[in-house]
């Protein structure tokens, strides 16, 4: 759902961690202690790796220690802002092939940009990043591929071509995004200017998400809860 998803979309070249969310039932954590013991981890921070912590919202974060692995960070949520809940995630997944007879379930990329706005700056580059690879890489989108892009995407010339090119269906959706309408006026300047309203409350929305669970996390540590231990 983070690094290694952008990569498969095309977005990235390179990701240090690998993000994974699950369905939080007490079979799949028995089922995730059990590949993170093979792969030697290690919680390496608070919240512990307990089944109402991801219920909740957090993300548990590990360190693997196997040699063909070494050092590889991986964060398990369940729960994310704005996101939709897991099974309606499952039921979007898309496939992707790895090298041989691998396969990845990843989110699907409307999710995965959900996913990916945050209050982190590295985000918001990577966004606009995917969405642009979607766009080249389809020159004859579908209907929801198109209305997609005139949604979410952050790239004010990529919004003016877009509603120049489709016009009926972006008359249908300007209520629903300002930048539209002056995209329609081919003004990109005031395009930029609220794609930076736009992102300035969706990193609002999430620190107010993340507010109290952090406070959360504070109270942990002044209980004396352990930030490491084995799996």
């Amino acid at each position: 759902m983070g690094g290694q998803a952008c990569v498969f979309y095309g977005g990235a070249e390179f990701s240090r961690d690998t993000d994974v969310t699950t369905l939080a039932s007490n079979e799949n954590l028995a089922h995730l202690k059990s590949a993170l013991r093979e792969l030697h981890a290690r919680r390496i921070a608070i919240p512990p790796f307990q089944l109402d912590y991801l219920t909740r919202g957090h993300a548990i974060h590990f360190r693997s220690y196997h040699p063909e692995a070494m050092k590889m960070r991986i964060d398990v949520m369940s729960v994310m802002r704005g996101v939709d809940q897991f099974d309606q995630l499952w039921e979007r997944r898309v496939r992707m092939a790895g090298a041989g007879d691998e396969r990845y379930d990843v989110l699907s990329l409307p999710d995965l940009i959900r996913a990916k706005k945050t209050q982190s700056d590295k985000d918001w580059p990577m966004i606009r990043r995917l969405i642009e690879a979607d766009y080249v890489g389809h020159p004859e989108p579908t209907h929801e591929q198109l209305r997609f892009w005139m949604m979410e995407s952050r790239t004010p010339g990529m919004l003016v071509e877009l509603v120049r090119e489709h016009q009926q269906l972006a008359d249908a959706l300007m209520d629903l995004r300002k930048a539209l309408i002056h995209a329609e006026a081919g003004d990109e300047s005031a395009i930029e200017s609220e794609l930076e309203r736009e992102q300035k409350a969706e990193r609002e929305a999430d620190r107010l998400y993340w507010r109290p669970l952090r406070s959360e996390l504070e109270e942990l540590r002044k209980s004396g809860c352990a930030s490491e231990e084995q799996v």
